[in-house]
């Protein structure tokens, strides 16, 4: 791995931490942020001579607080931030209500404030908290990157504009924050399964993303018992999980779910979600995240491709298209009813489906349907239209190989 490679890593897998932090200490969202960025362009400029640091995301945060005072000092606005510069500069824990056992969530519903639109909550904290970039929220959320650059810009000055404190709510003000914070973890997990924009040795996942939204999940599941979506969602990433060894074979190329080697599953994590959305099942709350995550767990339990239960999964989708009714689902709902029903029947449900034009997963699932009723030259096109959108060099090789094959009928 070249320097820079090892200090984008770096900053990849400290942001969240840091950033989380800053916020904690500083109190206000676009300052933390810019000082993070400050200090980032410093590790640019002095790493790649001085070499990564035994522990980056305390350089980091030594260095982003000093450029938070520099700017605080250059805009003369102590007061308006309520923040005193020496207790700033020695400060190393933050204050704040021990109901919530962990840092980063604190500051997540923190930062999923009611007053703010629920998209916006989730951006502006998958943005600020989660370590996505602008591209990779807007991604999450199938708008292009200065549609979403600009609603972040706006969430941000909503909440200077407004005054929206600055507070850890109490317990019983967290759940009407939990749909926000679960989507959050969710789009979290969905970045690290798939990188937007993966190369090289994370060419597909970003093992780091999927981790801390699993740990994510399981303190909150532990902070909130009766919540049968937090334990759906918590299972969905498990059983998830569980085939990430599985997703690239030796050469990195990716291996689709029907082709994996299944005994490479982490039957743990299996187990483990199973039980999980066990739990969820017996509270008799259902919602689109248990109903996800009985999806995943049917291919878990098929051992073999051939046996995978694919007219539960179909029917599974219908409950879920209407629960949560979006382009990804219905995308999704159509290869299951491929699979159940034939390909011609999958094609009709996605020539159906709007504002999938800039959805890569969309022209892929039908230049798949397509290639299966052997209408090649159709199915070329459609392939060439996924590569165009897809960031990910590993699902583009897959899909470059594809359109090869259509090519040579």
């Amino acid at each position: 791995m070249t320097i820079r490679a090892q200090i984008e890593a770096t900053f990849r897998e400290e942001y969240g931490r840091v950033i989380a932090t800053l916020i904690s200490q500083l109190g206000d969202f676009s300052l933390a942020e810019d000082a993070l960025q400050d200090a980032l362009v410093n590790a640019l400029e002095r790493w790649p001579s001085d070499g990564v640091p035994r522990n980056p995301g305390a350089w980091l945060t030594a260095v982003a607080k000093r450029r938070a005072i520099d700017r605080l000092r250059r805009a003369d606005t102590q007061e308006r931030h309520n923040v005193s510069l020496d207790p700033l500069a020695t400060q190393d824990e933050p204050e704040m209500d021990d109901e919530i056992p962990d840092e980063r969530l604190k500051l997540m519903f923190t930062c999923c404030h009611p007053a703010l639109a629920l998209e916006a909550q989730v951006a502006l904290t998958l943005h600020t908290l989660g370590g996505l970039t602008t591209p990779e929220v807007a991604r999450a959320f199938l708008v292009p990157v200065p549609t979403m650059a600009q609603r972040l810009a706006r969430a941000r000055r909503k909440i200077r504009d407004a005054g929206i404190p600055y507070r850890v709510p109490p317990a019983n003000l967290l759940p009407e924050r939990l749909e926000a914070l679960l989507a959050v973890i969710y789009l979290i997990f969905n970045e690290g399964y798939v990188a937007t924009s993966g190369t090289g040795d994370a060419a597909l996942t970003r093992s780091d993303l999927c981790r801390e939204a699993i740990r994510l999940g399981r303190v909150l599941v532990a902070l909130l018992p009766p919540s049968a979506e937090a334990r759906g969602l918590l299972a969905l990433m498990l059983l998830h999980d569980s085939r990430r060894a599985a997703r690239l074979n030796a050469a990195g190329e990716l291996v689709l779910l029907d082709e994996q080697d299944r005994s490479r599953w982490d039957r743990a994590k299996i187990e483990e979600g199973i039980a999980v959305l066990d739990e969820a099942l017996a509270l008799f709350n259902p919602g689109p995240y248990q109903v996800q995550a009985a999806i995943s767990a049917l291919h878990a339990e098929a051992e073999t491709a051939e046996s995978t239960d694919w007219q539960q999964i179909a029917a599974l989708y219908n409950t879920l298209a209407v629960m949560l009714p979006s382009p990804v689902v219905e995308v999704n709902r159509a290869a299951a009813v491929a699979m159940a029903q034939g390909p011609a029947a999958g094609l009709r449900l996605l020539h159906q489906i709007d504002g999938v034009a800039d959805f890569y997963p969309y022209h892929a699932a039908r230049a798949d349907l397509l290639r299966r009723t052997k209408q090649y030259e159709a199915a070329a096109d459609a392939y060439e239209q996924a590569i165009a959108l897809c960031g990910n060099s590993a699902e583009r090789a897959y899909l470059q190989r594809r359109l090869d094959e259509m090519l040579g009928h």
